[in-house]
């Protein structure tokens, strides 16, 4: 199967002209020689009755009333053969005709004796085998053996019905064409074909034999309009052969009819259907810092039709360079996928200046989907965004704004495999990576190992439901394995960052059961067992020889194997409660109903005292004040799942979900049920007890919930946490109520309000619908989806902010009543007085638009406003204009530390994307 290169194709244009090969005209045609020659020398008209005598005729008429041709090589000379040898030496050649012809016409088929000819008028065709000719008029003339087709006029005297050939896939239509037997040689006049992207108009095109055709006057173009293109390149002769290669002589580029500079003193081009490697073209310019550059200059490896690769290139003159690697690959119905890999060197001014700087920077995104009909028992994924921490911040030739702002990258691959069965058994092998670009933290997980076995229910009967409590015990095993590694960019792929990786395991074996409590209430019993392995422990002492004698704390790492288990219960009765308010008949709410959800649970998690030590701070002469001290600590402090607890605990939660909704008439007066309107959607209410605790037994309230605004447009989502107790003078919580203190039943500690909301003018006429958000190399690359924070460019890629809309027709009558537009918005503000700062800790306002201002034309902004500082956050404008064929855009970063702009102008179709033009001032690096 084929494959779409990435971003970059070898620049070529690709010609499939009219294939005709003279036997397969030569073979349509030769029936009406051997008609005329058989018939008297009269004209006849389709609806006119000539008495002609009865012979045996050659044509033979099909049921629909089409005229077929059964020929043999005697018939097709026009006699027998009288050769008295009987037997010739000489091979004899093949029968000519090797399938049906069919020829019709709408209006009359004339046959003119005088002139030896037969006209075919209106709506004229002509089929053999896979060729189909077609023209308002079709002339044979024997006496030269030669056949034209053209067009006819209309009513109105316009030009119509000019020929179209076609054969297999491939359709010419020119405005005449001429065919001669005895040269065997045509002449088509204004051919028009496609290949590809690429169309062609040739004035004159003159075919030799089978392989080789002659053009003049040819037109080249990706426009759309092939008559009145807004470009195009002029050739004034060509050689074509076909499938294989086109070569040119002198090739001009033509802009809105009139020359330019630009040309080629020759030109050759590949044919092949298949894809075909060749030189990419770099672009040129010059940068501040680096001096003049060479980018995207590059080779392009069609390797086969399973996958493909592009290198690309960067040069600077101070010595700066970057790498690029793109390939795709793709077998059907198993899996499809690409790999990108970027590596830079970047110098900052010259060798031997005291700001001279060297930073190295790489990337790898990798993206691998397996199909789902490949294997339903087992997957393999990869969505990989691996490099270094700085790698947006520094990169070169390309800007990433939603990635700029963005500090963490995500990495993960995995392999999942099902083992069918009862109980059925699930593993699932991953590797996962995160780097935090601001501290250059990378965490690795590798491997990560989870297997589990589905739930068994060993009292449930062999058939039916299950009932009551002992036959809905339930269990299942599940294991989880990691290593973890915390290391950071410099020490990446080196010995040392083996030295801090830590490995745990981790067994589980949950039961729990489920039952009824009078009808409406849901009872879940259950427990969990947990052991743990790891193969590090630390253990503390006390030393008075550390801290120069001060004494200090000793921690050593002891290497090993060792354990520790764990186990809890849990209790929990649920129920749901609906409460409806009906209004009178008529209104437009007949009714409003409230749902609750109450729960209440309890937990009970035992103290795990064996796995803790002692270790003693002796007193101090010099301070008798200080007594001597006993430190209780666990082994397992600070290793893969932190140390047990100590603590007995044993509490009662509570929980309470609310959900309003109304019913309201529907204005569909077909509708037969009311129509249903969220008004408040899960408000929830959660808190504690700590039966077990001595002090601060009652947990803070927390609140959450979502505000319906416009329905599956706009959602506000809202939090709060209340706490029941007082602060003291130092701000620290005390086991006192806040009421006794003078103050209200709950302190508001906490706060936040947040909400996304995305519309355009799309919304505002019935009928249509926002578009669905599609995944782009931003939010590959860990931005956001909706490019809120703006979009990417790649200079390589030349990705566009604006996704090119073909085939949809604007209204340009109307277009001043219509203008297209777009918003996108994000709100945020958070509160916090847990020790009475009673303060909007941060407050912000994000957002994006776009606005067609005409036809092809539009500008967007991506920007934000922090109400807490005020201030503009990182903005960023862009305007593009669609030129039809090309695509103009301009991008500018007005300030900030990253200041640039950016212009471009070029071709749309990848066929010809090196011809292009663009302009930049690239950020200052901080290297």
């Amino acid at each position: 199967m084929a494959l779409q290169k990435l971003s970059h194709s070898f620049t070529k244009i690709g010609f499939k002209p009219l294939q005709t090969t003279v036997r397969n005209i030569l073979y349509s045609l030769s029936f009406s020689l051997f008609f005329i020659s058989q018939i008297a020398a009269q004209e006849t008209n389709k609806t006119t009755n000539v008495p002609i005598p009865a012979t045996k005729d050659s044509i033979a008429t099909n049921k629909k009333g089409d005229n077929t041709l059964k020929l043999n090589s005697e018939e097709l000379l026009g006699e027998k053969s009288q050769d008295t040898v009987k037997k010739d030496s000489a091979q004899v050649e093949q029968s000519f005709l090797t399938d049906k012809v069919v020829y019709k016409s709408k209006d009359y088929m004339r046959l003119s004796r005088k002139e030896n000819k037969m006209y075919l008028y209106n709506e004229a065709e002509i089929l053999y085998g896979e060729m189909q000719l077609n023209a308002g008029l079709i002339i044979l003339d024997n006496n030269k053996n030669e056949v034209y087709a053209y067009g006819i006029k209309d009513s109105l005297g316009e030009y119509t019905q000019a020929p179209i050939f076609k054969q297999g896939a491939n359709i010419v239509e020119p405005d005449s064409i001429r065919f001669n037997f005895d040269t065997e040689k045509a002449l088509i006049y204004n051919s028009r074909t496609q290949q590809g992207e690429t169309k062609i108009k040739g004035e004159i095109s003159k075919r030799e034999n089978d392989s080789v055709i002659y053009m003049s006057n040819v037109r080249f173009t990706t426009s759309d309009n092939i008559d009145d293109p807004d470009y195009y390149f002029y050739a004034r002769r060509i050689k074509f052969v076909p499938k294989k290669k086109l070569v040119t002589g002198l090739v001009n580029m033509y802009i809105a009819d009139v020359p330019t500079p630009l040309g080629l003193p020759f030109g050759y081009f590949p044919l092949t259907e298949d894809r075909t490697s060749g030189f990419i073209i770099p672009s040129y310019g010059e940068e501040n810092n680096r001096g003049y550059f060479l980018q995207n200059g590059g080779y392009y490896f069609a390797i086969n039709d399973y996958v493909d690769l592009t290198v690309l290139g960067d040069y600077y003159t101070n010595g700066s360079y970057t790498l690029s690697l793109e390939s795709a690959y793709a077998l059907r119905y198993r899996y499809r996928g690409n790999l990108r890999f970027r590596f830079e060197n970047n110098l900052q001014s010259e060798r031997g200046f005291p700001d001279f700087s060297r930073t190295t920077t790489y990337n790898i995104q990798w993206s691998h989907n397996q199909d789902a009909k490949a294997n339903p028992n087992s997957r393999f994924s990869a969505s990989v965004n691996f490099g270094s921490s700085n790698f947006f911040r520094q990169s070169t030739n390309q800007q990433n704004t939603g990635n700029f702002l963005n500090n963490q990258i995500n990495s993960s691959v995995s392999y999942s495999k099902t083992i069918p069965g009862d109980p059925q058994v699930n593993i699932n092998v991953a590797a996962t990576h995160n780097s935090n670009t601001n501290t250059g933290i990378v965490n690795l997980s590798l491997p990560n190992v989870n297997a589990s076995v589905s739930r068994i229910f060993p009292f449930a009967p062999k058939a039916g439901v299950k009932k009551g409590i002992i036959q809905n015990i339930n269990t299942q095993y599940n294991f989880s394995g990691q290593n973890q590694i915390e290391t950071t960019d410099d020490d990446l792929f080196t010995a040392d960052m083996f030295k801090d990786s830590r490995i745990g395991l981790q067994h589980s074996i949950p039961i729990s059961t489920n039952f009824k409590v009078l009808k409406y209430i849901s009872a879940s019993m259950g427990t969990s067992f947990r052991e743990n392995w790891v193969f590090e422990t630390i253990e503390q002492s006390y030393d008075e020889t550390l801290n120069n004698g001060a004494g200090g704390v000793r921690r050593d790492t002891i290497s090993g194997f060792d354990a520790f288990r764990t186990y809890n219960f849990t209790a929990s009765l649920g129920t749901t409660v609906y409460g409806t308010f009906n209004f009178k008949k008529g209104k437009k709410i007949e009714a409003i109903r409230h749902t609750m959800r109450p729960s209440i649970s309890y937990n009970i998690n035992p103290a795990f005292d064996q796995f803790y030590d002692e270790y003693t701070i002796p007193d101090d002469p010099t301070t008798p004040e200080i007594e001597t001290e006993i430190v209780e600590y666990s082994r397992f402090e600070g290793g893969f799942f932190g140390a047990p607890s100590n603590t007995f605990s044993s509490s009662i939660g509570f929980s309470l979900s609310n959900n309003v909704e109304a019913k309201v008439r529907s204005k569909d007066s077909t509708a037969t049920e009311p129509k249903k309107i969220k008004l408040l959607n899960n408000l929830t209410f959660t808190t504690a007890y700590n039966l077990a605790g001595d002090s601060l037994r009652l947990s803070p309230i927390s609140v959450r919930g979502n505000l319906p605004i416009i329905e599956n447009k706009l959602d506000i989502n809202f939090s709060a946490e209340l706490d029941p107790y007082a602060l003291d003078n130092n701000n620290n919580r005390i086991d006192t109520w806040n009421t006794k203190n003078g103050g209200s039943l709950f302190r508001l500690t906490r706060a936040s309000a947040n909400f996304g909301y995305s519309f355009s003018s799309k919304d505002f006429e019935k009928g249509k619908a926002n578009d669905d958000p599609t995944q782009n190399q931003t939010f590959r690359n860990g931005g956001r989806q909706d490019n809120l924070f703006g979009g990417g460019t790649d200079f390589g890629d030349q990705q566009s902010y604006v996704e090119d809309k073909k085939g949809e027709e604007k209204d340009i009558k109307n277009y001043n009543y219509k203008i297209p537009w777009s918003l996108r918005l994000s709100y945020t503000v958070n509160y916090s007085n847990n020790r009475r700062q009673n303060e909007i800790s941060s407050h912000s306002l994000m957002f994006s638009g776009d606005v067609e201002l005409a036809p092809r034309w539009s500008v967007g902004v991506s920007s934000g406003y922090d109400l807490k500082d005020p201030g503009f956050t990182y903005t960023s404008l862009r305007f593009q204009r669609d030129l039809e064929s090309w695509r103009m855009s301009f991008s500018w970063i007005p300030f900030s530390d990253r200041t640039s702009w950016n212009f471009f102008i070029g071709i749309k179709s990848s066929v010809l994307s090196d011809i292009k033009y663009d302009k930049r001032r690239e950020p200052d690096r901080q290297l």
